[in-house]
């Protein structure tokens, strides 16, 4: 017996390949590979997008796209992409903007020269490309992992 539902398993697939195509595309463009792509925030595709939509979707095919868990799912991700999109968009905005000051405040000023995290949120094709990656993700591990 799967101690695990199969929800969990394309979630986590989801979320993984999305991190992992941000890490080829690093790759791809540095020729160095850097695993802290597989933890970072921003970029293409959403993982947050992509985890939560290959969730709602995988309830869907599993539970039935009529049931009151394949709606909470689709109410989580919404929240999520909107989320990604737009909150935390916003807070990556107003990192750069604090970073261009504390630049400006160095040359006159002792300040620390640590700099924020800028690259928080996504733009919305990145919500929609992390979305697509969820969708085909769950459809792909109920294909191989529901048994």
């Amino acid at each position: 017996m799967n101690v695990l539902h199969p929800s969990f398993w394309a979630a986590l697939f989801g979320w993984l390949i999305a991190q992992s195509v941000k890490m080829v595309c690093s790759l791809i463009q540095t020729h160095r590979l850097d695993f802290s792509y597989m933890v970072s925030t921003g970029g293409m595709p959403s993982a947050h997008s992509a985890m939560a939509t290959a969730l709602a979707t995988s309830l869907g095919l599993c539970m039935g796209f009529n049931s009151a868990i394949f709606a909470l799912g689709c109410a989580f991700a919404l929240v999520v992409m909107f989320d990604a999109q737009s909150v935390r968009a916003a807070a990556g905005e107003q990192a750069k903007l604090l970073n261009q000051i504390i630049d400006e405040l160095l040359h006159e000023h002792h300040l620390s020269e640590q700099k924020l995290k800028e690259l928080l949120g996504h733009t919305r094709m990145e919500v929609f490309m992390g979305m697509l990656t969820g969708i085909a993700t769950a459809f792909a591990s109920f294909r191989f992992v529901h048994l």
